[in-house]
């Protein structure tokens, strides 16, 4: 594993989740220490046997553990998103498979200090879900925030793209605002990966018809079937939106992006706004910039980085 970064997936698997935990079982690049889930996009309980799903399907149900996390955001009720992710969260795909695979006793929070402790300033949390595992690593080692190497987050949205979940929120922060606002407060290293580029990286149909051939192929058609078509019926446009794949590609490529350090805080305390990330572009708050954000994607190497990794594995799965 020499010279493969150390990453922990934070999941709430759901449809883009589980082909973000394709593109990463397959880099190169990443030496998975395991992978936390969440309440989010689903349930935990559908979360963590989702995740499981996946890692069988890509043959390492075995060689990767999961570990389940919050059941619940910290101070709110859970909302989950089935409009894009379907009743079981992977839009019937994966549906007739048997779970061979256990998750691990040891809680979420609990792995992530442990690793970090591990590996100080070694470990890039890759978190895909409500930072809601994050948040309670953190009251559990309150010196946590020296210890990580970088976060990789997907979440937020502060200048041309608007809310997903309400006109200004974006659902992985309108889903636990209050951790959020804790982990951007933390002085940790964190780059995020929001609506203002991932809306920008699309899977068409005609890419997905280059996996033709392949063992994903099935898998991945069926998946984003319905994401497919909710997108079309809200946007025009049929295609699936990779929100997480692409923190996934940002924390091994990191120049997929172009990013700019600015001081982003998180609205809890709104009755129509709560889960905003506010981004001071203009540095009226007088604060110190926190957030690395990122603003542009080169999508056309993102989509080619993702279909041609996923290609590959054909030759190195078995």
């Amino acid at each position: 594993m020499s010279g493969k970064k150390k990453v922990i997936l934070d999941v709430d698997t759901g449809v883009d989740d589980a082909l973000g935990i394709l593109l990463a079982t397959h880099s190169e690049d990443l030496d998975i220490l395991g992978i936390t889930t969440v309440s989010g996009n689903v349930p935990l309980q559908m979360a963590t046997r989702n995740t499981l799903k996946v890692l069988q399907l890509v043959g390492k149900e075995n060689a990767i553990s999961v570990y389940p996390g919050a059941y619940a955001p910290l101070i709110r009720e859970p909302v989950y998103e089935y409009r894009v992710h379907g009743d079981d969260g992977m839009g019937g795909a994966l549906s007739d498979m048997i779970v061979t695979a256990e998750p691990a006793k040891q809680r979420a929070a609990a792995f992530i200090v442990d690793q970090v402790n591990r590996y100080p300033n070694e470990v890039t949390l890759i978190m895909t879900a409500p930072l809601t595992n994050l948040a309670e690593a953190m009251r559990l080692d309150p010196l946590l925030n020296q210890k990580v190497g970088r976060i990789v987050s997907m979440g937020g949205a502060v200048k041309e793209a608007r809310g997903n979940i309400t006109p200004e929120a974006e659902f992985n922060i309108y889903a636990d605002p209050e951790a959020a606002r804790k982990v951007y407060h933390s002085g940790m290293k964190l780059t995020m990966v929001g609506l203002d580029v991932t809306e920008k990286a699309l899977l068409r149909e005609k890419d997905i018809d280059r996996l033709k051939g392949t063992a994903y192929y099935d898998f991945v058609q069926t998946v984003t079937r319905d994401y497919l078509a909710f997108s079309e019926r809200g946007t025009g446009v049929r295609a699936c939106a990779m929100h997480d794949p692409l923190a996934v590609a940002v924390a091994v490529r990191s120049d997929l992006v172009r990013t700019e350090k600015h001081y982003v805080d998180v609205e809890t305390s709104s009755t129509l706004c709560d889960g905003q990330t506010v981004c001071d572009f203009k540095g009226r708050f007088g604060k110190k910039p926190n957030v690395d954000v990122a603003l542009e994607v080169d999508a056309g190497r993102f989509i080619e980085l993702f279909l041609s990794t996923l290609r590959k594995s054909e030759t190195t799965r078995l």
